[in-house]
């Protein structure tokens, strides 16, 4: 079994994030209302799988055919997945290894919120990216790197460290913001312990 690669930090990734934001931006046009990367390739100096993971925030996940359409011509697959409703993914290239991941979320909602205050806190606290770093590794050699089952189990064993981050993070940016606080609805599928660095 082939494992999953943690590859120490690589000061390209942010060029290599840029480069696809703009591809995107053009394929998808007004339909991506914001692109951001997020993921462990996203966090400076954080050891990570060398893959580029991208929240695309659109108005709306219906018809998700009008997103499937210009991201396949990028390269892009769409990987079905009981998380369709709330946060389509794809990947590219069409096999493994992948270099790009694309997670669809509602702009405005619980999942792209969420997944940009663990990024945002991983950035702002190095103490807790290295936790992170090490429970990766930990895991990585554990779980197989070809096939999605294999690759959503690593993620969901990263579960537990995510929210309890996530929950952090966000408590935090609601006491930092009481006349506009953000209000997150009862834990549900997210994305956030969709496929990461």
């Amino acid at each position: 079994m082939t494992t999953l690669d943690i590859v120490p930090y690589d000061a390209r990734w942010p060029l290599a994030f840029t480069e696809e934001r703009d591809r995107i931006a053009v394929a998808l046009g007004p339909l991506a209302l914001r692109i951001e990367h997020h993921g462990s390739t996203s966090v400076v100096g954080l050891a990570a799988k060398p893959v580029i993971d991208i929240q695309v925030s659109v108005a709306t996940l219906h018809l998700l055919d009008r997103y499937i359409t210009p991201l396949a011509e990028l390269g892009y697959v769409h990987v079905p997945h009981e998380d369709d409703a709330v946060c389509p993914y794809f990947h590219k290239p069409k096999t493994w290894p992948h270099t790009h991941h694309v997670h669809l979320v509602t702009a405005g909602g619980d999942n792209e919120l969420k997944t940009l205050a663990f990024r945002d806190f991983l950035r702002d606290h190095p103490d807790i990216a290295r936790e992170y770093e090490s429970l990766k590794r930990r895991l990585a050699s554990r779980y197989g790197a070809g096939l999605f089952a294999s690759q959503q189990a690593y993620s969901e064993a990263k579960g537990s460290f995510i929210a309890a981050v996530t929950e952090h993070a966000v408590d935090g940016r609601i006491s930092a913001n009481r006349h506009n606080p953000l209000v997150f609805s009862e834990r549900t599928n997210s994305c956030i312990v969709g496929i990461t660095g």
